[in-house]
């Protein structure tokens, strides 16, 4: 779900839409003739690919918007009221409403875009990518870790260009932060904070969180298949508690703030530091229900030293937490109560306002003026959509691919499970995917699927 902008008393961010267009002509497409020629699963970049669009009412419509170049040319979607509007943009795309049926049936797709609930993200993308099509999925990339590690792995092994929706890593500020953090800027990191205000939005909740699962049971849309909407999940009745995009705080569909903004705000402490699994990770929250994540929470990793970084914990705040306010932060500057980050390094700090990484400094202002800005060294992006297609064409890399987004998606994904577990801290075992300390909680690594589905 896109985010939008905000009034309050706190630092504006930049919406999603407006990044696109600041981005886009920030460096040009190398066409590799090596791909072109030949290359697995890839189309000239003289042609047109054939994109299909799954999940197309919410966020789903706005990633078509930035794919349209290409050929849309077939449109899934369980409740086609929610879809409407993507319908009427692309009335030439064949109309489904079960994405195996269209994916089984139009052989000339060469790739698909993933807009549907986190819960059925995996099972969408699975049986996309093992029919050789390219895949673009919005975050988190799916809804437990065990889809996560799946999916990373089998992208790999099919050889498909893919890209996790966390246009932030498209940001120039999401380069600045790598190049300045490993140029010692601040010297060493061995602390970072990330927060986001999520489920709230405005001072009011954005979808509720915090709340036991409705007792009525009101007659089913006539627009809506509820069966399929619910996919893989757990059965339950219908209720507009769930939808059309309430769903997030609910266990069974989405991961709370942290799935959603975590996502955003911890790709370019992954990218910068290299992180990988963490080592452990424990966390407190407001009451925690059966049904639906806390009001608010506050998650804290542990990750080893990666070559020549050192060790680092990283914590996590949501739902209005915040962390302390760093002295080097100027008086006449505020902490921004919606989204940021904090790296805390032996020389200093980088403060980052606002989601995804884009308006990195170091404070105070005064260290900011007197650093000299290294030589940058990563490729610009051409836009976050853009490197997608590029890749679908050329075989060149996205920056949020699934090798990427799989990892970070597991670790936010392992917070969520200790905040299930009411806080308790987690040893992870990653190489052999288990929680060593409490296997009780090995159960919400992942779930059975309903009869019917597979990954």
């Amino acid at each position: 779900m896109e985010k939008s902008k905000r009034k309050s008393n706190c630092n504006s961010t930049i919406s999603r839409r407006s990044f696109i267009g600041g981005s886009a002509a920030a460096a040009a497409i190398t066409i590799v003739p090596a791909y072109v020629l030949g290359g697995p699963n890839r189309t000239p970049p003289s042609e047109k690919l054939n994109i299909a669009g799954i999940g197309i009412g919410g966020q789903g419509r706005w990633d078509l918007e930035n794919v349209s170049g290409e050929n849309i040319v077939a449109l899934c979607d369980v409740d086609w009221a929610y879809a409407a509007d993507a319908f009427k943009a692309y009335p030439k795309a064949t109309k489904y409403r079960d994405f195996r049926i269209m994916l089984e049936k139009e052989k000339g797709i060469d790739a698909v875009v993933v807009g549907t609930p986190d819960h059925n993200h995996a099972v969408v993308s699975m049986m996309a990518i093992k029919m050789g099509k390219h895949v673009y999925c919005e975050k988190p990339l799916t809804r437990t870790v065990y889809e996560a590690r799946a999916l990373a792995r089998v992208a790999r092994e099919a050889g498909v260009a893919t890209q996790m929706g966390n246009q932030g890593m498209a940001f120039e500020g999401n380069r600045l932060i790598n190049e300045w953090i490993w140029d010692r800027a601040i010297g060493p990191v061995r602390e970072v904070h990330a927060w986001s205000d999520r489920p709230t939005h405005n001072g009011q909740l954005f979808w509720a969180q915090g709340i036991e699962r409705p007792k009525d049971t009101p007659p089913v849309p006539s627009t809506l298949d509820w069966d399929l909407w619910l996919g893989p999940a757990p059965y339950r009745p219908y209720n507009p508690a769930y939808v059309p995009f309430a769903w997030r705080g609910w266990w069974d569909f989405g991961s709370g703030g942290l799935g959603d903004m975590g996502i955003h705000n911890l790709a370019p402490v992954f990218s910068a530091l290299k992180l990988g699994a963490p080592e452990s990770v424990h966390s407190s929250s407001t009451l925690v229900y059966e049904e639906t994540l806390p009001l608010a929470s506050i998650v804290h990793y542990q990750f080893g030293a990666r070559g020549d970084m050192p060790p680092v914990k990283l914590h996590w705040y949501d739902g209005g937490m915040l962390p302390a306010r760093p002295d080097e932060l100027e008086d006449t500057r505020e902490l921004s109560c919606e989204d940021g980050l904090i790296f805390v390094g032996d020389k200093g700090k980088i403060y980052v306002e606002g989601w995804g990484g884009n308006s990195p400094r170091l404070i105070p202002e005064t260290k900011m003026k007197a650093y000299k800005l290294p030589p940058k060294t990563l490729p610009r992006s051409i836009g976050h959509h853009k490197e997608w297609i590029a890749a679908c064409k050329t075989g060149s890399e996205t920056r949020s691919n699934f090798g990427f987004a799989g990892p970070l998606t597991e670790a936010v994904l392992l917070g969520t499970v200790s905040v299930r577990m009411g806080g308790k801290k987690l040893e992870w075992d990653s190489e052999n995917f288990k929680i060593t300390n409490l296997p009780e909680a090995n159960k919400y690594l992942h779930y059975e699927y309903r009869p019917g589905w597979t990954l």
